[in-house]
């Protein structure tokens, strides 16, 4: 395999001090491969969120070091002054709900990131129309938030978290509040991405519906994390409407 996007190497995380420290993360080590999706398990308080929000670069981990894209980005230390312009450029998030904003458009939404990265509204609308347009939903591109399903939301999400062109994409309970088949729609959506932009993503979920999609997994157990082949059954149904 090639240059991981993704490279995780004995990450630690411990909250507080002395009797009270609580180690979330324990010695994590995970690689991902341009254009792979894998899943992160693991119970309540396992640590995954404390994993993700780490190499987002949002909370500070104890030790370990962070690769992404190539390029070390943590190694006991942020090797950046400017984590926003790391998180801006490099990172994709998608969440449980998509956290639009309500009063711009679905085109709105997506062009935002790209205009804060500096480039000209022309450019940033042109690009998020692209992106609306290979996920389906060119057509709701005027529509504000209110107007489009729970289905549409999560599809403008996915292109606002692609609009940088980021190698990485962290989704995080990405289908909590979908239905069993909107659930499988966004994973194909996920998929279709990786295979298309050639985006490393992880995904973060308790969803048993989706767990048997995934060809590799990391299961994570009081801060202990495990890699575990997966069934790797990624057949979807049709994605488009939804």
């Amino acid at each position: 395999m090639g240059s991981a996007a993704i490279r995780v190497e004995n990450l630690s995380k411990t909250y507080g001090h002395g009797d009270s420290a609580v180690r979330a993360l324990k010695r994590a080590s995970l690689e991902v491969q341009p254009g792979e999706v894998v899943g992160l398990l693991g119970a309540s308080g396992s640590g995954k969120t404390t994993l993700l929000q780490c190499i987002g670069a949002i909370i500070d981990p104890s030790g370990g070091r962070i690769r992404l894209d190539g390029k070390t980005v943590y190694d006991n230390g942020w090797k950046t002054t400017d984590r926003r312009a790391l998180r801006r450029d490099h990172i994709g998030f998608i969440f449980q709900r998509p956290y639009l904003v309500p009063f711009l458009d679905a085109l709105e939404n997506v062009a935002l990131l790209p205009m804060l990265q500096g480039r000209s509204d022309a450019k940033a609308r042109r690009r998020a129309l692209e992106l609306l347009t290979r996920l389906g939903i060119a057509d709701r591109a005027t529509m504000r938030i209110e107007q489009l399903s729970g289905g549409q939301q999560q599809r403008v999400a996915i292109a606002r978290a692609l609009a940088n062109r980021p190698p990485v994409i962290l989704a995080d309970e990405p289908t909590a509040p979908l239905d069993s088949h909107r659930a499988l729609s966004v994973m194909s959506l996920l998929y279709e991405v990786a295979r298309d932009f050639g985006t490393a993503i992880i995904v973060v979920t308790h969803d048993e519906n989706i767990i048997p999609l995934f060809q590799r997994l990391y299961r994570l157990r009081d801060g202990v994390l495990r890699e575990e082949a997966g069934e790797g059954r990624p057949i979807f149904p049709e994605t488009r409407g939804v």
